[in-house]
């Protein structure tokens, strides 16, 4: 005989391992990442709050990952969120994720992983605008870097096979 829990476990561990990610970003010099360490960062691309421009969102309806390894700048946590700057297809690019939006981040470098299932939302009404609009436009300057440019990827590969 099973019991329904009336505490939301799952909810509380989900939140905890989001604080996770927050708390790594936040360590994240702002020079670049020590050793072979980068992350890749899945994400529901159509969840409230997120911002990625229509070319991204139009290429990726669902869900993307974006990688932070050699060219990326202006990374800011925030309690929430987080926004970074990125480059795709040589455009610099803000980009804004809700810590709810995740459903991945992983370290190859050093074997870790978490996955996320991220929280129910209500659907809003048609007519509500979205609290922060997503544009094409670039909000930030690329600095130089010699380093290859960003890729989109996803994390199928890191996924463990049933």
């Amino acid at each position: 005989m099973t019991t329904e829990s009336l505490i939301p476990y799952e909810d509380y561990v989900q939140a905890a391992l989001r604080g996770v990610v927050a708390r790594i970003l936040k360590g994240v010099d702002p020079a670049g990442l020590p050793g072979n360490h980068h992350f890749y960062i899945a994400f529901r691309t159509r969840y409230p709050g997120v911002v990625v421009p229509k070319s991204l969102l139009d290429k990726y309806p669902d869900e993307m990952t974006i990688v932070l390894q050699n060219r990326f700048w202006d990374l800011q946590v925030h309690e929430d969120y987080f926004e970074v700057g990125l480059s795709f297809n040589q455009t610099p690019t803000k980009i804004v994720v809700p810590f709810n939006a995740l459903i991945g981040f992983v370290d190859p470098a050093v074997n870790f992983g978490l996955q996320f299932q991220p929280p129910e939302v209500e659907a809003a009404a048609p007519e509500a605008e979205p609290a922060i609009a997503a544009t094409d436009a670039p909000a930030a300057e690329e600095p130089a870097s010699d380093e290859p440019a960003t890729n989109v990827i996803t994390l199928d590969r890191f996924r463990k096979k049933s």
